[in-house]
């Protein structure tokens, strides 16, 4: 097993090297061996298409779900590949039989792109999307539990939440408040984009009704990867994003979501492909070191920015939002233009700045911007006074 240092694994990734990438978690980055095996599979698709795909791609893609499957612990049967998270949540909220009055009960802290699913989807059922206030800073993991349930009502009929927030970059505590939802006989949903090789994922386990992911993030698969479980109860009612080849006699769930005519399956049936990468690298040793930086590199940014944490530690993965002193969204921009640091300025008001500590983070790059920073509110500070 290869263990490899931040600057020795950088060199296996096709990131600009005059970029300090602290923004993994928006879209991830494929390590070359892994694009390498995407771009092969791209290539025998074309040099015969009809062979690869009416022939061998069924035969193919079982196989690459059942890796996958293994990789989160759950049954090859349960799962189905689809292009990234936001696509799984979609397909499972369509599959609700919401009704007028009924109460989709969430937090204020989910990914927009699901609360647009969500509005979009109770307007036209007479439903009601309740977003619970999570009381940002946390003392506990428990509060968020508290403050989510206290929102419930005899007319809730969904759980949603992210396992790992996007715009707060926090660990939520998934499985307690799954099992308590269950307990009320609630349907649960899981949004788990930032999850897997994130932190542990077990599907089975967890128990919830429906867990969305994506392999392009933290698992380093090619853009294009994620994958929808779904407990077999509600597999029968759970259609694709269109009828097509999929929807004949027999198919099975898994044919309706990945049979939607021609596209590319190159990104999924790389997805081993990632999954071995990080095996042969000690991936939980390169986890470990990865999450004890991003603590670290919380301190330093709110030192810098004067700013208290969002949340305890035992609350953060391999990212971590700070708050800023005031609302900045322009922030973002001004840092990759002046300093080429790329990371994002999240939050409704543009008010957190979110650093993802991935395999190939080196010190240098979080040196680079704690300095950034602090030339930047220099910068503000002088311009406010002029």
């Amino acid at each position: 097993m290869t263990k490899l240092d931040p600057a020795e694994l950088r060199h296996e990734f096709l990131l600009d090297p005059d970029v300090a990438f602290l923004n993994h978690g928006s879209f991830g980055a494929c390590p070359r061996p892994v694009f390498e095996s995407y771009q092969a599979w791209q290539r025998e698709l074309e040099r015969e298409p009809i062979d690869f795909l009416d022939r061998r791609l069924p035969a193919l893609l079982a196989d690459a779900r059942g890796a996958f499957a293994a990789y989160l612990h759950a049954d090859a049967s349960d799962i189905a590949f689809v292009p990234n998270a936001t696509t799984g949540v979609n397909l499972a909220a369509r599959s609700l039989p919401l009704g007028q009055g009924d109460e989709i009960l969430t937090t204020d802290l989910e990914y927009g792109a699901c609360d647009f699913a969500w509005e979009w989807l109770c307007r036209r059922a007479g439903a009601r999307y309740v977003r619970a206030p999570i009381p940002l800073p946390l003392e506990s993991s428990a509060d968020v539990v508290e403050a989510l349930f206290a929102h419930a009502t005899d007319r809730t009929r969904v759980v949603y939440l992210s396992h790992i927030t996007s715009g707060t970059a926090l660990v939520l505590p998934v499985e307690e408040i799954v099992a308590r939802a269950r307990e009320r006989g609630l349907v649960t949903i899981v949004d788990g984009a930032h999850a897997p090789a994130h932190v542990p994922v077990d599907v089975a386990a967890l128990g919830a009704d429906f867990y969305a992911g994506n392999a392009h993030k933290w698992l380093m698969a090619p853009k294009g990867a994620g994958f929808l479980h779904v407990r077999p109860e509600h597999q029968e009612r759970v259609d694709a994003a269109i009828v097509s080849w999929g929807y004949a006699d027999g198919a099975t769930f898994q044919e309706r979501i990945e049979m939607q005519g021609t596209r590319d399956p190159a990104a999924w049936l790389a997805v081993p492909d990632a999954i071995a990468y990080q095996a042969e690298r000690d991936w939980d040793a390169v986890r470990e070191r990865c999450r004890a930086s991003t603590r670290e590199a919380r301190a330093e940014l709110c030192d810098v920015l004067g700013t208290e944490p969002l949340a305890p530690e035992e609350m953060l993965g391999q990212m971590a939002s700070v708050r800023l002193p005031r609302p900045d969204p322009g922030l973002r921009d001004r840092l990759f233009a002046n300093h080429r640091v790329e990371i994002p300025v999240t939050g409704p008001n543009g008010d957190l700045l979110r650093i993802s500590v991935a395999a190939y983070t080196t010190r240098d790059d979080v040196d680079r911007l704690l300095a950034a920073l602090a030339r930047e509110l220099d910068a503000q500070h002088g311009q406010q006074h002029e």
